[in-house]
């Protein structure tokens, strides 16, 4: 699950942009670019907010049920939404 946070890596490296500190990566990454959703989702959100992660980024494909973390939860389905926001 750790294949977007490498393509945001990739990404902030490539546009010479810092990742902040406060967001995490959970997802897999197909061959084409769409971002694939993982298991134990919502076990990975909260323990990222224990962690103090302000901003979390998930496949929109993920089923979740958690209300009211004190996360923000960021869907994508694929990169080029992660572009947007890191540049």
């Amino acid at each position: 699950a750790i294949d977007l946070a490498v393509i945001a890596a990739i990404l902030s490296s490539n546009e010479d942009v810092a990742l902040p500190k406060d967001y995490c990566f959970a997802a897999e990454v197909g061959l084409s670019g769409e971002i694939r959703p993982i298991q134990r989702v919502e076990q990975r959100i909260l323990e990222a907010e224990k962690l103090g992660y302000s901003t979390i980024f998930i496949s929109k494909y993920n089923t979740i049920s958690l209300k009211d973390t004190g996360i923000k939860i960021q869907l994508l389905s694929k990169i080029e939404d992660l572009v947007g926001f890191l540049v």
